[in-house]
């Protein structure tokens, strides 16, 4: 019951954050880790009793789905030097360098232990920056560098980790077979990524009820994720695979299951994300508490292993983004400007604090794994100082160096693909049956409010109501007449999400606003 109790607690604590860090202008799972933290000192507060191993199934495949569906295949067509240059490659370099210092400063840690640190800390984490840069305005080249970094940095250094912790409890060397076992498992993952979303896909269309519909896209996530794990393959790309592909597969006439499936995935990302810092503010009472006065010198060795985190990912970043990471991307060369922010939004998370929970404590002789106590207090400590301490800085920062998106470049955006779908619906009511079979009062119309869509769908004007709140309709045939060109603008709209240049969100945004149009025209 006492569980049962701190995880109602917890969701209780996510939603009072959230009220906080509208409030404040703060991002809320940075206010969730401080009030976990302060909460868990209060006398009589019980330990969290979860299993180390259950922490990464059980959080990270709903909040990668969450933010996977925010982006497009497209965007990873111009993204893929992002993603192997800052979700390989830099986790890489990361872990290697975190090692090397690591060896040289911890006495008796061992090459392996050292690598497992350093791959426990080198992958930014895709929640907490979707969390901490969406509410400042952030670029969009921006954001979409960092989600495509995020999304398939964890794939990476999960592997090194488990290769890593098997060599430390064993004993023996890590071997050669490191960059095939990625490959394979990443192959595998891609694979059963795309099954399985063709088979939820399949599922949903024999299902009539569209809130069944969204209760799939819940444990499509959990299923992908753990039938990967089982065969050796990436759970996080399959995940990730599964919701670009599902995303890809939407279709213009599921209006109703849309609205449904946002809000529904609202509320779960909302409370998973809570729930998952709260686990770091938690489990830094536990280190603190375990650790006792020894924690001080171990707090000076994770201090400077912290700067060494930082550090190379700001030289990666100097050395990489100018000549290749913008190469082929369709966009100017990147600036002082974005390399500070980019390795600001370096933010640990989830995966961090679930690697270095499941590191065991003894190895294959009976023998303390080496220098556990250290590994963790590391980790937890560069959980803080890369979230918290940019959490709160980043919208300062964002203003000294005048690089938050204007309002005025967004709404051009927007206007862009209104018009498309404007046009789009247009057409489709020119070869619309029944049409020229009304009044023709009635017709010019229909037409005044599609031409009106470009502006409706930016400003976001309802569906004019009478004073019963019903759709003013007075025939079938108009309602109908209307959907077909509704179910135009919105084809168009999937089409353009898919397409090379378009950013998926503001291509949400605008179909969001076409499904509710369409909605109340049926009620």
């Amino acid at each position: 019951m006492h569980q049962l109790a701190l995880i109602i607690g917890l969701l209780l604590a996510t939603v009072i954050a959230v009220g906080l860090g509208d409030r404040l202008k703060l991002p809320y799972p940075v206010i969730m880790v401080l009030i976990a933290l302060g909460v868990a000192f209060i006398p009589g507060i019980p330990h969290l009793d979860l299993a180390p191993e259950l922490i990464l199934p059980l959080f990270l495949p709903p909040l990668l789905y969450a933010t996977a569906k925010k982006t497009s295949w497209s965007v990873f067509r111009i993204r893929w030097r992002s993603v192997v240059l800052l979700a390989i490659a830099l986790v890489v370099v990361t872990t290697a360098v975190v090692a090397g210092v690591a060896w040289l400063l911890i006495p008796g840690i061992g090459i392996p232990a050292a690598i497992a640190l350093g791959a426990m800390l080198a992958p930014p984490d895709p929640v907490a920056v979707e969390s901490v840069a969406g509410r400042v305005r952030m670029p969009r080249r921006l954001m979409t560098v960092m989600q495509s970094e995020g999304l398939f940095n964890d794939a990476a250094a999960i592997v090194i980790f488990q290769t890593a912790v098997a060599a430390a409890v064993k004993g023996s060397e890590i071997n050669g077979w490191l960059a095939i076992k990625f490959v394979t498992g990443a192959a595998i993952a891609v694979a059963l990524g795309f099954a399985m979303a063709w088979a939820a896909k399949k599922l949903m269309h024999f299902i009539a009820s569209s809130t069944a519909r969204s209760a799939v896209t819940l444990i499509l996530p959990f299923a992908v994720y753990i039938a990967a794990e089982e065969v050796h393959a990436s759970g996080v790309i399959a995940v990730v695979v599964a919701a670009l592909e599902m995303k890809r597969r939407a279709r213009p006439h599921d209006a109703a299951e849309r609205i449904t499936s946002s809000s529904f995935w609202d509320v779960v990302e909302l409370l998973a994300t809570g729930i998952a810092f709260g686990l770091i503010g938690l489990e830094a009472r536990d280190v603190i508490t375990e650790t006792g006065t020894d924690i001080l010198p171990m707090l000076g060795h994770a201090g400077i292993i912290c700067a060494v985190v930082i550090l190379v990912r700001a030289a990666w970043l100097s050395l990489l983004i100018p000549g290749n990471l913008r190469r082929g991307d369709g966009l100017p060369p990147a600036g002082t400007k974005d390399v500070v922010i980019l390795t600001w939004c370096g933010m640990r998370g989830l995966a961090t604090l679930a690697l270095a929970l499941a590191l065991p404590t003894v190895t294959a002789d009976g023998s303390p794994f080496p220098a556990r106590d250290q590994i963790i207090v590391t980790a937890i400590a560069v959980l803080f100082a890369t979230l918290v301490v940019p959490g709160f800085t980043l919208p300062w920062l964002m203003r000294r160096l005048k690089a938050q998106e204007s309002p005025a470049a967004e709404h051009e955006v927007e206007m862009v693909l209104a018009q498309r779908a404007e046009d789009a619906a247009l057409a489709a009511l020119d070869e619309a049956p029944f049409l020229h079979d009304l009044p023709v009062q009635r017709q010019e119309a229909i037409t005044r409010g599609i031409k009106r869509l470009s502006e409706d769908l930016v400003i976001d004007v309802p569906v004019p109501c009478d004073k019963k709140g019903a759709v003013k309709i007075r025939h079938d045939s108009t309602v109908a007449i209307r959907t077909i060109a509704l179910d135009a603008a919105r084809q168009e709209i999937l089409l353009a999400r898919n397409e090379v240049g378009v950013d998926p969100e503001t291509a949400d945004r605008v179909l969001r606003r076409l499904d509710l149009r369409t909605v109340m025209l049926q009620k």
